[in-house]
């Protein structure tokens, strides 16, 4: 009998260890949204919701390209850089018509996404090192091209970009709307599709997914290609947000940003674990941190990427502690 009442309390402290195990992130961020609740009276105003959504909603489009990447066991850094050609590209093509100034970012920026992948899958090198010269490649030529000077959409296209950028959908801001979809389409992808089968089985085990008949080279240079299509969307995108015109400096330091929330989503850097949903969450969780050290208004700016990277740190360790801990309890069921 002892044993048996002994049971079913076990079970109640592993729910809530396995909750963490799975769901830490999500856990932080609704403890971080009970305590701005309480701490700040506008803090679940409508108002401060949709601010906290739409300033984030453009880092979320490069975390989705970079979930995909890193469930792959890979990495991008260039996604910022890309999204800067992007904005810039569309503001210089404006004067060749609309189609032509949103078309022809997101080309660009697939097709150098597309040279990543062949790169990384034939010659066979690390991921850091090709796109971290991609990287700094495309930057400095984005600064070359502009002098360093921003560039400004032609005038009778001005209006579309300011409205995609800064309009809004019933009550909604469309970076928001843009964002979400993105969300939904990229989640159907990788739970629903073959494609998003193979994205898990390559992270998962690299060489087993080969044995499976699995084209791996043409999934890593087609996941590359979609990291750079998102990178070009948000490019224009944030050129709407800015009125209209084109900053070289954009998006600078966004791929440390996209690698950090998806990594406290949950997705592993070492592949085949974690999902879009995980990576809306670390979104949210370090918008949210940055609007409550916004609300409280004691703190100067500067210390704002020291809090944000102490606080990734912290769920990282967290996160890597759990894992190291269920992994050992599986092993401890096999041996069993």
């Amino acid at each position: 009998m002892k044993v048996a009442a002994s049971q079913p309390t076990g079970g109640l402290l592993k729910k809530p260890k396995a909750l963490l195990q799975k769901q830490g992130a999500l856990v932080a961020l609704i403890l971080l949204l009970i305590f701005g609740s309480f701490r700040y009276d506008t803090f679940l105003t409508d108002i401060n919701i949709i601010n906290i959504l739409k300033q984030n909603s453009m880092i979320g489009l490069v975390a989705i390209g970079m979930t995909f990447v890193i469930l792959m066991k890979g990495i991008d850094l260039s996604v910022g850089s890309l999204l800067a050609l992007g904005g810039v590209m569309a503001a210089t093509l404006s004067p060749y018509g609309l189609v032509v100034a949103l078309v022809g970012p997101i080309l660009l920026t697939t097709l150098l996404g597309c040279v990543n992948g062949l790169i990384i899958a034939k010659l066979r090198i690390e991921p850091f090192i090709v796109t971290l010269a991609m990287m700094i490649g495309v930057r400095g030529f984005v600064y070359a091209f502009t002098k360093e000077k921003t560039i400004s959409v032609d005038d009778r296209y001005t209006q579309f970009f300011i409205d995609l950028g800064n309009g809004a959908f019933i009550g909604v801001p469309n970076p928001i709307w843009i964002f979400f979809v993105a969300l939904f389409i990229s989640s159907f992808i990788l739970l629903q599709t073959k494609f998003g089968r193979n994205v898990y089985a390559i992270g998962g085990n690299e060489d087993a997914a080969r044995l499976m008949g699995i084209r791996v080279d043409r999934m890593k240079i087609m996941v590359y290609a979609l990291t750079g299509a998102l990178a070009g969307i948000t490019g224009i995108i944030l050129a709407g947000r800015l009125g209209g015109a084109a900053q070289p400096v954009a998006g600078n330091m966004w791929e440390l940003d996209a690698i950090a929330a998806v990594v406290i989503g949950g997705t592993l850097l070492s592949g085949g674990r974690g999902g879009v949903f995980g990576t809306f969450v670390g979104v949210m969780l370090l918008g949210v941190v940055l609007n409550i050290i916004n609300l409280e208004g004691t703190l100067d700016s500067w210390w704002q990427p020291v809090i944000r990277g102490t606080f990734l740190i912290f769920i990282v360790i967290i996160q890597a502690q759990l894992l190291k801990r269920q992994n050992l309890s599986k092993k401890r069921r096999k041996q069993v």
